[in-house]
């Protein structure tokens, strides 16, 4: 099999890493605008399986002359350029995978659904941690259950050593972290959807090992689930985990309108006060320091007439050998997989899919165990 990587950077390079060893895969093309970049990540990363070259993510006929070489596709750039890739990649019909991040993205490519089915490919969006390997534990602990009463997701990713003020580091791209933190939340309350402020409803929660944190409303996590159970499921939400106290410092931020878009003049030149924000974060907040990753997914229910939980737990830790941080690994490692697993003809929908539905999750669970990603199951 031949799969494309477009973009190398953090969760770039770890995706080609994971295909670089994976059984089958004869080829990696690791596309990028830089193209010394992504020479470099084939070399360090590629297992000598990867060739690297240069390419505008935005340019819709350049993506298409690459993708008609390969089985499928890997989007790790900006939510923005997936519809289009997402049109280039049914096109030439190969299966396009990304990591998602903005709602409205996802929306655009699932109106794609019928040109996706008819060129024979699968379309899987949001395929990276939250969104993304969440919904598939969710997916594998709604069929042990008869009936759901609730479905709580909550996901981290955490310096091991929190610095002060905001005990957080950059574990993946400062515009994702802000849409996270002000786009709007979806959740399921008594079967209906509801949207809900982001950086709110903030809870206290404990993780063996790593102490006292706090979790609160934020956008995207869920992706297609509210949609997917509306009706079957009466709770569904999605937390984002943090040290105590970030929320509160945070979010303040927001409010006095660093995450607008809308331009603003200062002295002589003109500015969005997003773009700046983005700015101070990636260069105040980059540290480079040994990460972790925390996620929890919490199900209640019924089972042949009695009430029952079940909660998957991982506390994944950067992997010092490699260089891989946990959040590289518990992002690109997902998607790597159900990309492989559509060329092996172990995902046989096709049209544009939500992974909740097209995902088989004993064997997408079986694979991150190959990969060292520790999931503990506890079930009452």
């Amino acid at each position: 099999m031949k799969i494309a990587v477009i973009g190398s950077g953090l969760m770039g390079r770890a995706a080609v890493y994971d295909l670089a060893r994976a059984e089958g895969v004869e080829k990696i093309g690791l596309f990028d605008f830089d193209k010394e970049l992504a020479d470099e990540i084939a070399r360090k990363f590629g297992n000598n399986k990867t060739i690297a070259a240069k390419i505008d993510a935005g340019d819709t006929s350049a993506v298409e002359s690459i993708l008609k070489d390969y089985d499928a596709c890997i989007s790790a750039v900006t939510y923005k350029y997936n519809p289009g890739m997402t049109r280039a990649a049914i096109k030439t019909k190969t299966h396009f995978f990304d990591l998602g991040g903005n709602n409205d993205a996802v929306r655009e490519q699932f109106k794609m659904n019928d040109a996706a089915r008819a060129a024979d490919v699968v379309v899987i969006p949001d395929c990276g941690l939250a969104p993304g390997m969440v919904s598939i534990l969710a997916a594998d602990g709604i069929k042990k259950l008869d009936t759901v009463k609730s479905l709580k997701i909550r996901v981290g990713g955490l310096p091991q050593k929190p610095r002060p003020p905001l005990n957080y580091q950059m574990v993946f791209s400062a515009e994702g972290l802000i849409n996270e933190y002000w786009e709007p939340v979806v959740i399921l309350e008594n079967g209906r959807t509801k949207t809900v402020e982001p950086m709110s409803a903030v809870e206290t929660l404990e993780f063996e090992s790593i102490g006292q944190l706090e979790a609160f409303y934020t956008s995207g996590g869920t992706s297609t689930l509210p949609e997917t159970f509306l009706g079957k499921i009466d709770f569904l939400d999605y937390k984002t985990i943090r040290y105590p106290g970030h929320c509160d410092l945070f979010r303040p931020m927001l409010e006095i309108g660093l995450a607008s878009r809308k331009e603003i003049t200062v002295g002589e030149s003109v500015v969005s006060p997003r773009a700046v924000f983005r700015k101070v974060l990636e260069k105040n907040l980059t540290f480079n320091e040994p990460d972790l990753v925390l996620v929890r997914v919490t199900l209640e229910g019924i089972k042949d007439g009695r009430a029952r939980s079940i909660i998957y737990e991982i506390i994944d830790r950067q992997d010092m050998a490699t260089g891989l941080t946990a959040m590289m690994r518990t992002t690109a490692f997902p998607v790597a997989i159900i990309a492989w697993m559509a060329c092996s003809g172990k995902i046989p929908d096709r049209g544009v899919m939500p992974q909740e539905i097209a995902v088989e999750p004993s064997f997408f669970i079986r694979e991150l165990g190959k990969r060292k990603i520790e999931l503990k199951i506890r079930e009452s």
